[in-house]
């Protein structure tokens, strides 16, 4: 069951598998145009305290939510934007990154079914067209990451394997927003779906605040809903009461 819509909540949002379906790459996802009303609306009810939290790149979070240019943290933290429109990025040493990122996409175009997705500051092995090739994935980047010692780490999620910018995660995303305003004061919500989201459900837990999970699996979460549809329709009730007790 997930936790009584209230709009005197922070909201901190993933975005695939959590607000829209997994698809077989991250390309292939598509949102319409009632998704992007919904969360701009969700903001308008809340006082503009929702982010969004992904590990997608910044550039990637606002085509897919344009019109609407909201507070997001995107590959984990390694850039963010806060409701004033500062953003922040990691710097990372060059030639040991690019170094990488040419080692995992030439592994990824030797082996069918595997996917290479470069975002900027991150990298990742997607393995849901070829699962048979998952130990190979990890093992592959787990090799690109001695490439720049303590610069990078793994991170495992849902049919992939990343490389990202050691220390950061979305737990870290979510406490440097409830730092600022319009966040500060509010209680935490974080609704996501993959292992990269139980840092943020940590992070939550440990604020009092809210922690959904987004489909099956064990998880530190509180609550739980069952599909992005669930997600969907949870917000949209939630902001018909909401519209109809004021």
């Amino acid at each position: 069951m997930p936790p009584r819509f209230r709009p005197d909540r922070a909201f901190f949002l993933d975005l695939d598998g959590t607000l829209f379906e997994i698809r077989t790459s991250p390309d292939a996802v598509r949102r319409d145009a009632a998704e992007v009303q919904l969360v701009g609306r969700l903001a308008e009810a809340v006082g503009g305290a929702v982010a969004l939290i992904s590990g997608r790149a910044l550039g990637t979070i606002d085509a897919l939510f344009a019109p609407l240019k909201l507070p997001a943290a995107g590959q984990h933290g390694a850039e963010r934007r806060d409701a004033q429109g500062r953003v922040t990025r990691v710097e990372l040493p060059s030639k040991p990154f690019q170094a990488a990122a040419k080692m995992l996409r030439g592994f990824a175009a030797r082996h069918k079914g595997l996917l290479f997705e470069h975002k900027g500051l991150s990298m990742a092995l997607h393995y849901r067209l070829a699962p048979q090739l998952g130990e190979e994935a990890r093992d592959a980047v787990e090799q690109a990451a001695s490439l720049l010692d303590s610069a990078m780490e793994v991170q495992s999620g849902k049919m992939v394997f990343e490389l990202k910018p050691a220390g950061f995660d979305k737990g870290r995303a979510i406490e440097a927003f409830m730092r600022e305003p319009p966040f500060a004061g509010r209680v935490p919500v974080f609704l996501g779906d993959d292992l990269t989201d139980e840092h943020g459900f940590r992070l939550v837990n440990d604020m009092g605040g809210e922690s959904v999970k987004v489909g099956e699996g064990e998880s530190e979460a509180r609550f739980r809903l069952e599909a992005p549809a669930a997600v969907r329709a949870w917000l949209t009730q939630g902001l018909a009461e909401h519209a109809a007790r004021r």
